[in-house]
């Protein structure tokens, strides 16, 4: 399902992406497209997609082809999902100790779809971490 997102191929791209976009939240997956867990976060990014083109645009990178970012963002995982707002890294708090991104495959499309609206309003409000309470957050 990568292939219907929109992939950033240079670091350059990544940093471009980020700086660039003033108005909607940046939300970009790391990791390898033909890692199942990616092709499983890929799908559900794709579907949500278009619900949440108002308020944030979806990118997806291979870190096999940029790997600029693996060490800065220590991206050691299968799939890995982080958010910006104006060129800042935006923290949240799922509940699993790691604030700074998604490491795992999500698959309820009303789910990322509310974390994505939260942190986006958080964003607006100008608050870098905003609290989720994301009940039974369930892995396959």
């Amino acid at each position: 399902m990568s292939y219907m997102l929109q992939h950033l191929h240079s670091g350059w791209q990544v940093d471009q992406a980020i700086l660039t976009e003033e108005e909607r939240l940046v939300c970009i997956r790391f990791g390898h497209d033909f890692d199942p867990e990616c092709m499983k976060m890929d799908e559900l990014l794709f579907k949500v997609a278009e619900d949440v083109k108002n308020f944030c645009v979806i990118y997806v990178v291979d870190t096999t082809e940029v790997p600029d970012f693996t060490t800065m963002y220590e991206l050691y995982d299968p799939v890995t999902v982080m958010f910006f707002y104006r060129n800042k890294h935006m923290m949240i708090d799922l509940g699993t100790g790691n604030n700074n991104k998604i490491n795992w495959a999500m698959n309820n499309k009303q789910e990322l779809i509310d974390i994505i609206e939260c942190i986006y309003r958080g964003a607006r409000k100008g608050k870098r971490e905003r609290e989720m309470a994301v009940a039974n957050r369930q892995e396959d």
